[in-house]
């Protein structure tokens, strides 16, 4: 391989979602980008979701990302990638049945709007008004009606389209190993190809980005947990809102074509294998079927066409780590997004480019998503 192509003013450790689109956002103002993905773009949990773009039951560190994301970027995103993200703002539900699961939900909207979200608690007949064929057990649920759902499929590769357009590279097929400091700065990725190199790094592998930063001494507390999410037969219209609920037994939406996609956690995953190409898990799919039955009957006997997995890198306390390092000049990270990152990706990618470029992001406050948030308190 020629030896320019190994050099870039940004290297980008991650081919989903937000590795596309920050190469995007850093290509839009003239800087080169060059993306190692140790598989195909979009081969994690980019594309492995059913396409929530949602504001409610976050925690309030992500709300800015998330907020901002929603009035300023969704609405027009279509346009600016030249291709149908599918995004329908039509609304998110987040179901409960019990007295706990009311009151669970009751706190998040209170923190929710604190922060300045619109979303507001609502009877169990008010939600069966926006969403028919529910079940008559649900009893309440929260209510955000900007909430709404995107392909991820379309979205990431719209990313990375447009990435090409403005002289990003991509390389697949390629393992990163570790990083290396040249005169106190990170500037090299060792990886089974040999080195690349450049003046700044973005480390956005997910899960695998906790062993790359270790490389140069930063520790971030991640794990992964496997997601499932599958594709049913298409159906009539029957409802266009984003759907969740408190217990998380689902979540998901009916897409333009009629299917619905829906996804989740069997809650078991921690106990069974780890291994990192499952394709299908034999306990999440039945539970994430028996979650939605309890929701919604009328889908009992619909087809399941099919289903894929895929695993979460998920931070200790629940929001990912966005930001430069000063432990490691030149390295940027950008993971621990807990399964929520497509909703807020097209922020976090605008974010990260300032952080790059500017040395911090101004247009949306990312400072409580900060790694030293992990140090030991003297």
């Amino acid at each position: 391989m020629d030896a320019d192509f190994r050099r870039s003013d940004v290297l980008i450790i991650g081919g989903g979602i937000v590795g596309c689109a920050t190469a995007y956002r850093l290509g839009k103002r003239g800087v080169k980008a060059l993306v190692i993905e140790k598989s195909e773009i979009g081969a994690g949990g980019s594309c492995r979701n059913a396409g929530g773009v949602r504001q409610s039951a976050r925690d309030v560190r992500e709300l800015p990302l998330a907020m901002h994301a929603v009035s300023d970027i969704w609405p027009t995103l279509g346009e600016e990638l030249e291709i149908d993200v599918e995004y329908r703002q039509r609304g998110n539900l987040r179901l409960g049945k019990t007295e706990a699961h009311i009151k669970a939900l009751t706190a998040l909207v209170a923190k929710s709007v604190s922060a300045g979200l619109d979303v507001r608690m609502i009877t169990g007949d008010e939600a069966r008004a926006i969403c028919p064929h529910m079940s008559d057990e649900v009893a309440g649920a929260s209510w955000c009606p900007t909430d709404g759902h995107a392909n991820p499929l379309h979205t990431t590769f719209g990313f990375y389209k447009k990435a090409l357009e403005y002289g990003a590279a991509f390389v697949t097929g390629v393992t990163v190993h570790g990083l290396k400091k040249i005169r106190g700065r990170t500037r090299q990725a060792l990886t089974d190809d040999g080195v690349y190199e450049a003046d700044r790094v973005l480390l956005c592998a997910g899960y695998e980005s906790r062993a790359i930063a270790n490389t140069v001494g930063v520790d971030i507390p991640v794990e992964r947990e496997v997601s499932e999410v599958f594709v049913t037969e298409q159906r009539p219209p029957m409802f266009d809102v984003m759907l969740g609920t408190s217990d998380a037994d689902f979540y998901g939406h009916q897409s333009k074509h009629g299917s619905f996609v829906l996804g989740g956690m069997g809650g078991m995953e921690k106990y069974t294998s780890n291994d990192a190409s499952v394709a299908t898990h034999g306990i999440t799919a039945p539970r994430l079927s028996r979650g939605v039955i309890k929701y919604f009957p009328t889908l009992r006997d619909i087809k399941v066409l099919r289903t894929w997995a895929g695993h979460y890198d998920v931070c200790i306390d629940g929001v990912p780590v966005v930001d430069n390092v000063g432990e490691a000049p030149g390295l940027t990270l950008a993971f621990g997004f807990c399964g929520h990152g497509f909703g807020i990706s097209p922020a976090v990618s605008l974010a990260l480019s300032e952080l790059i470029i500017d040395g911090e992001s101004k247009s949306i406050d990312v400072s409580a998503l900060g790694y030293d948030r992990f140090r030991a308190k003297s």
